[in-house]
């Protein structure tokens, strides 16, 4: 006889057994990556202790995943195509608390998510991260002139306190995930913020290092077709 029948035989009742592993005090990092293996090892290196890595290989062509593996982090496969697939698959697989977003180029320094954790922790539903450059031309004038207008635009429309849409943020995993399917490529960091204000979060902005990439081309100011994507579809959340 099992032990749950045993108890209520004599009356005891039994709380159900939990749907899936959590662990309350953790936190994941989702790292949504396209070919990064030259840039990877800065990245998961320099992750805080106790902060573990979920690298998303979103259509490599590289080592990724081999590089992430080799490096202690869990690698999950996601093959539709788009940044925004990548984070949510990363969410998707995450156990923790809190999941932060961070990018695999190493552009920003995981060492200061605790300051975005910290901001959580004090009872902001949303952290990001507004991108500080460290040196002069880190970040090209075209890139940096469209996130201003949006950032501007995030102000005046809806409310929020942003100057920035870039790719560090922190929020609980199960308060994203009822936000919904959000978009599927580089409007994701967007629609985030959009759902965000009207689902009327306390969204915290912290001022984060924004450096040279450790290695590989960025998928939007590396090239003026991805500079295009990535404006279709931050029109397309927008309008």
């Amino acid at each position: 006889m099992l032990l749950s029948q045993v108890l209520r035989c004599f009356g005891h009742s039994v709380a159900p057994m939990p749907t899936e592993h959590r662990e309350p005090a953790g936190v994941t990092v989702v790292i949504p990556c396209r070919n990064e293996a030259e840039a990877l090892p800065v990245v998961l290196a320099a992750l805080p202790a106790g902060y573990q890595p979920i690298v998303v290989d979103n259509g490599s062509t590289d080592d990724t995943a081999a590089v992430a593996a080799g490096h202690g982090a869990l690698v999950v496969v996601e093959p539709r195509p788009g940044y925004g697939s990548a984070v949510q698959a990363g969410i998707a697989a995450a156990r923790t608390e809190l999941v932060a977003v961070l990018d695999g180029d190493g552009s920003m320094d995981p060492g200061e998510l605790p300051l975005l954790v910290a901001e959580i922790r004090a009872g902001a539903d949303l952290a990001v991260g507004r991108r500080r450059p460290v040196s002069g031309g880190i970040w090209p004038w075209h890139t940096r002139l469209g996130n201003r207008v949006v950032a501007r635009r995030l102000r005046r429309r809806y409310g929020l306190p942003v100057h920035d849409i870039g790719a560090m943020r922190v929020a609980d995993r199960q308060r994203l995930e009822s936000l919904g399917r959000l978009h599927d490529r580089f409007g994701y960091p967007l629609e985030l913020l959009v759902r965000a204000a009207a689902a009327h979060w306390d969204v915290r902005e912290v001022d984060i290092s924004y450096r040279a990439r450790a290695g590989g081309r960025s998928k939007v100011s590396g090239s003026a077709r991805g500079s295009l994507r990535a404006t279709r579809d931050f029109l397309a959340v927008l309008r």
